[in-house]
């Protein structure tokens, strides 16, 4: 493949979270551009991950490591001296973060803080790429979309804590990588904002398409607790073009890039979780649907839309998939990860997304 000006191809990239759903994804995507791809990350969730079916393992530089172990980090650094850092690692879930709250904030934000002193540390280091979600702006429950510029906060401990990361490397940039002193430091520092992902390979408990998936393929019903909440779903690979082509960017203008961005989708993939259980159920074809929602349970947000108005016109990005479309490929990987070459299978969908016309 050869996108994105060809700048990835050659390159060093170090990928924390590679085990991870949307950390593998890309982790494929860089092999196919031609990258050498270093992945720091726990073991993956389960044996059915993408990671582990699309034999990752064999194919990068697999270090298994936690990104609070600065040590550890730094040494990586040190050994591999990476040009560009995709920092995915993360502790991802709302509900798990009421059971682990400090965990949440000591790998969310202190996770994300050792990154950023490792890229500072290195020379060799010059794009950092830091994930966080959309979850880190404080949610008013209103209808229009949150800007890059928008307060930071969060109700749960999971999005507070990404709000609190947002709020490091906003301060790392301002103290050790402005922009206006890049001539001194050598760095580019982004952080990046999706919508809910959706596609192949994740298992993860809480999530909507991994409770779909497991309950239809053991004949049960899916339960779902909040079948009105709406949120703005994207295929993993809408996300991943934005960092990629952010990165492009950021390499061929450091100074020009290094702040926030938003990669969410299209208003009509705005839609309540019902919605998009009863579709999938629709394409995979079986399945039924159980409301378990209790008005007792722990609190998550009910609406949470992304402006992406600043990466479309900036960037010259935008989200190819339609809901439909975004579910349709979710599918059929899904369908088909038992019988078929499972990484054969990922280049083969983004192929066909890299293909579909903007």
């Amino acid at each position: 493949m050869e996108f994105y000006d060809n700048i990835y191809n050659g390159k060093t990239i170090l990928v924390t979270g590679h085990t991870g759903f949307k950390g593998s994804w890309i982790s494929i995507w860089l092999l196919e551009l031609g990258a050498r791809v270093i992945g720091y990350a726990l073991d993956p969730y389960t044996e059915k991950d993408n990671f582990v079916l699309a034999g990752l393992q064999e194919k990068i530089t697999d270090i298994r490591g936690d990104i609070r172990d600065k040590e550890k980090l730094a040494s990586v650094f040190e050994k591999y001296n990476p040009d560009m850092v995709f920092h995915l690692a993360a502790q991802p879930l709302v509900r798990l973060s009421y059971e682990i709250p400090v965990e949440t904030y000591e790998v969310n934000v202190m996770g994300t803080i050792n990154i950023l002193q490792c890229i500072r540390e290195t020379a060799q280091t010059k794009i950092g790429i830091m994930v966080t979600t959309d979850k880190c702006y404080e949610n008013k429950e209103q209808i229009w979309g949150y800007r890059e510029d928008d307060p930071f906060g969060g109700y749960d401990p999971y999005s507070s804590s990404k709000g609190a990361c947002e709020i490091a490397i906003s301060s790392w940039r301002r103290s050790f990588f402005n922009p206006a002193n890049y001539s001194s430091h050598g760095k580019s520092i982004a952080s990046v904002r999706a919508g809910n992902v959706i596609g192949g390979g994740d298992w993860t408990a809480d999530r909507i398409i991994p409770d779909c998936i497991k309950a239809i393929e053991k004949d049960e019903s899916i339960e779902i607790r909040n079948p009105e909440s709406v949120r703005p779903w994207e295929h993993v690979l809408e996300p991943l073009s934005g960092y990629l082509l952010l990165g492009q960017k950021m390499w061929q203008n450091p100074i020009g890039f290094s702040e926030g961005w938003n990669f969410g989708p299209n208003l009509d993939s705005i839609v309540n979780v019902y919605s998009v259980a009863d579709k999938l159920i629709k394409l995979y074809g079986k399945g039924s649907i159980e409301d378990i929602s209790d008005p007792k349970e722990l609190h998550e947000a009910n609406l949470l839309v992304l402006d992406i108005s600043k990466s479309r016109f900036r960037l010259g990005w935008k989200p190819r998939l339609s809901i439909d479309e975004a579910l349709q490929m979710t599918v059929d990987w899904y369908k088909n990860y038992k019988d078929k070459d499972v990484y054969h299978l990922c280049v083969d969908q983004i192929k066909q997304f890299t293909e579909k016309e903007a």
